[in-house]
């Protein structure tokens, strides 16, 4: 099953190779050149796509996740109605539909309108999945949209990985004792999709470039026709702990 193509996909890949591009600047100015070219290729195309008329309105699907280390359980309000109640750490909503557009939200401690602990704008697109994340402490609380590509080649898995620990380092994830898959993801970086074969396998995650296992990550399963994110929460030195979530997208 193909996905379908808009803005946003190109504009991740604009994204890729822009950094493909800086990162070959001195060392190579060719394969420089040839990146930077790819990035303008993308970005003219995401402005074409966004800029094409589109007469039909699709639903949004948007979920939320709760990753906040100290912000207990929480409500969330979508233009000042009670959406998600009594939200916990470490778990995601259910999808939610929305139209195309701007909206506010606000997340309060679950059981108290009183004064909330983040107030956000929004502008979601038409015919998209979004996980909106709320992250860090509840101080500095946060809320980051992740956009999901939730179809996937059939008798296929597919699966991304996303760093949401706020005070841990750089991480590679690997399979255990073995070669890494994403390398030197950073916090609040999602990585790109991998497709893959079904499988059950054990995975680590790593401080980036080293060998120190911060988590281990026994048995993971992706079945056929599934697209996951994996999320990567809690702290390293204080409660909660580390902890990682398989989350079907």
């Amino acid at each position: 099953m193909s996905e379908k193509r808009n803005h946003y996909d190109y504009l991740q890949k604009a994204s890729a190779y822009d950094s493909l591009a800086q990162f070959f600047k001195y060392s190579n100015p060719n394969l420089h050149v040839y990146y930077y070219q790819k990035h303008l290729k993308y970005m003219r195309k995401s402005l074409m796509m966004r800029n094409q008329p589109n007469p039909v309105q699709e639903e949004t699907q948007v979920r939320f996740l709760h990753t906040s280390p100290d912000a207990g359980n929480i409500d969330i309000y979508v233009n000042g109605q009670t959406k998600i109640k009594n939200l916990p750490f470490k778990q995601v909503s259910n999808y939610l539909t929305l139209r195309p557009g701007r909206y506010i939200i606000e997340i309060y401690p679950a059981g108290k309108m009183t004064d909330s602990i983040l107030n956000k704008k929004i502008t979601v697109e038409p015919g998209q999945s979004y996980t909106l994340a709320a992250i860090g402490s509840v101080k500095k609380l946060r809320l980051l949209p992740y956009l999901n590509q939730p179809k996937v080649s059939l008798n296929e898995a597919k699966m991304r990985f996303v760093h949401l620990s706020p005070d841990s380092p750089d991480i590679d994830i690997a399979v255990k004792d073995r070669d890494v898959v994403f390398s030197n993801v950073s916090y609040k970086q999602a990585t790109e999709y991998l497709g893959l074969m079904p499988l059950t396998v054990d995975l680590e995650i790593r401080e980036a470039g080293g060998k120190n296992v911060l988590l281990p990550m026994p048995n993971a399963r992706f079945n056929a026709n599934e697209t996951y994110t994996i999320v990567f929460l809690g702290l390293t030195s204080e409660s909660p702990g580390l902890q990682a979530m398989i989350m079907k997208d």
